[in-house]
């Protein structure tokens, strides 16, 4: 998938190329600022060669105004390309902000546990916070280092030839300074990943690590995950400040270095005093744009890193190219021969599962902790795809739908119950805007949670959290169970749904499952007890990702709860 991904969406390389006609625009300002720059070391030269010569205050004056319009200019075009490169940062953003924030959501459903670590609005915002830097104004003032060169050679060809050995010699430690700090930058984004990864884990989790006394052991954790990572940003900063040190002294002596060679040829008679200091002010502009490439160094190996981890998330992410619009399924789901395994996982766990359902059928899936259940009903709905064998709604493949299309006729309760920051209602109407509001209270109803919701003093309208807003668990629980029931959904998976309810939520459940039965809903209620599943028809029984039983309930009930006889009990009944 990576490859064809790439070569059918290079979003990255996409937002930059509609940004060409900028960066032409952004070149020829640099261009027109890069000969603006001659004007500081061209007005030495006159004053020492022609100013203090003759003596001539008028000549002065004239040359100071001209001075004065060229820096005029000057400060505008600078002005103009930083206002330009912040739109062009924030236009790459905005192209790529949604990718991102899709990516966020999707790939740790890709990748698992490696997919919690994977940041992209983290990476999305070091691209732009390098574009709209002065990161690429170093960029685009590098190329005119020969102009400035060159006119030092012309002042004299000793002048030229040290100061272009001396910046042939910056730009080896520069590249000696990409290779070195390279591995050491990408090692410390990944310890920065697990700090970040650690404290969100634990302010979700707060209220467990509070009652379990577990903040000591977290800790020590955090202190070696902290310590890991200021120790590879130590590494990466000694090697960068060695190398950024020999430039600075480099730089210096080389400007030191032109002004005396300049002093010399001066008491040889060769050049005059003017070309001495023009000389000087030339080669310290010549070396202008790298010393901001290496103030601004860290900023560009943040944005590459960034740019190369943007380009292997967007490529995991499946392609969702233009779909035929289907309608969506009124008939039944049919599950043929089909292999499916955990999260991120390429070996399947769950194994050759068959069965159909009908408009109207309720299924209940049982068994142990760790038998597949989960497993296969996250296949069901989309979140993992099938390993091997099919998956179809009236006979369509799920993935025909995209991914918009799937919440019209999917409805998901999760056994790790999830809200999200936002009101009761944007919670149960899955945040879709200008939506019905007659099936969101006929949501919460069959939910048994719209008397709570009116209870409260802002309704509907309340504002929770992810961790729920002060609402209890089997509050939260039945609040997402309005969410799966908004809309009528035609497919309607309940993963363990009363494992946070009371005795009147059970009622309340058994009822919103007979009713979307009799409206036309597939109800499956994937469970550990065969009391939730007083409201389906048909059983599954799963053992170590097998299927073990599977037929009508009464049939299935029976066998499941036939008691054991012990080889004591068979001998005294003889």
């Amino acid at each position: 998938m990576g490859k064809q991904a790439k070569e059918q969406a290079p979003y990255i390389a996409n937002a930059f190329r509609k940004l060409y006609k900028a960066f032409w625009g952004i070149g020829g300002i640099s261009m027109l600022i890069n000969l603006l720059m001659l004007t500081g070391p061209l007005f030495m030269l006159q004053v020492y060669d022609r100013v203090l010569s003759s003596s001539s205050v008028p000549t002065l004056v004239v040359l100071s105004l001209f001075v004065f319009v060229l820096y005029s200019f000057y400060g505008l075009l600078d002005g103009l390309r930083n206002r330009v490169l912040l739109r062009v940062g924030q236009h790459v953003d905005e192209q790529l902000s949604g990718l991102a924030f899709e990516a966020s959501t999707r790939v740790p459903l890709v990748l698992g546990e490696d997919g919690e670590r994977t940041r992209p609005i983290s990476d999305l915002d070091a691209i732009r916070q390098f574009l709209s830097g002065a990161g690429p104004s170093a960029i685009f003032d590098m190329p005119w280092m020969p102009l400035y060169l060159g006119i030092v050679f012309l002042f004299h060809p000793l002048l030229g030839t040290t100061a272009l050995v001396g910046a042939l010699l910056i730009c080896v430690l520069i590249a000696l300074n990409e290779l070195s700090s390279r591995l050491p930058a990408t090692y410390t984004a990944i310890e920065a990943n697990k700090r970040t990864n650690l404290v969100e884990s634990c302010r979700r989790n707060a209220q467990s690590v509070e009652a379990m006394g577990m903040i000591d052991n977290l800790r020590e954790r955090w202190e070696a995950g902290n310590y890991a990572f200021l120790l590879r940003q130590r590494t990466a900063s000694d090697r960068a400040n060695i190398f950024t040190t020999l430039i600075k002294t480099l730089r210096f002596m080389l400007q030191s270095g032109i002004l005396g060679l300049g002093a010399w040829l001066v008491i040889q008679q060769e050049v005059s005093a003017g070309v001495m200091i023009a000389a000087s002010i030339m080669t310290a502009r010549a070396l202008a744009p790298v010393e901001a490439a290496i103030v601004n160094w860290r900023g560009f190996v943040g944005a590459r890193v960034g740019v190369s981890r943007l380009n292997e998330t967007f490529a995991m992410q499946a392609s969702q190219s233009e779909r035929v619009a289907i309608p969506n399924p009124t008939q039944s789901i049919t599950l043929e021969n089909v292999s499916c395994g955990p999260i991120a996982s390429k070996e399947a766990f769950v194994k050759g599962v068959s069965f159909t359902l009908k408009a109207g059928d309720g299924l209940g899936i049982l068994g142990h902790s760790g038998s597949g259940k989960s497993t296969l009903t996250r296949a069901m709905v989309g979140i993992t795809s099938p390993l091997k064998g099919h998956i179809r709604f009236d006979g369509a493949e799920l993935a025909q739908w995209d991914l918009s299309s799937r919440g019209d006729f999917i409805g998901y309760l999760p056994q790790d119950i999830q809200l999200f920051d936002g009101t009761i209602a944007e919670n149960i109407q899955r945040f879709k805007p200008a939506e019905n509001t007659e099936q969101l209270i006929e949501a919460a109803c069959r939910a048994n949670v719209h008397d709570l919701i009116v209870s409260l003093p802002e309704g509907y309208n309340t504002m929770i959290g992810a961790n729920g807003g002060g609402l209890s668990g089997g509050q939260r629980q039945r609040i997402a169970l309005a969410r799966a029931l908004y809309g009528n959904p035609f497919l309607i998976v309940l993963d363990e749904p009363n494992s946070n309810l009371d005795a009147e939520g059970e009622a309340a459940l058994t009822t919103a499952i007979h009713e979307m039965r009799e409206l036309g809903s597939i109800v499956i209620v994937v469970a550990h007890r065969p009391s939730a599943t007083s409201a389906v028809d048909q059983i599954l029984v799963m053992k170590e990702g097998e299927v073990t039983r599977l037929g009508p309930k009464e049939k299935i009930m029976k066998q499941a709860i036939k008691p054991l006889r012990t080889p004591q009990e068979v001998a005294s009944n003889g």
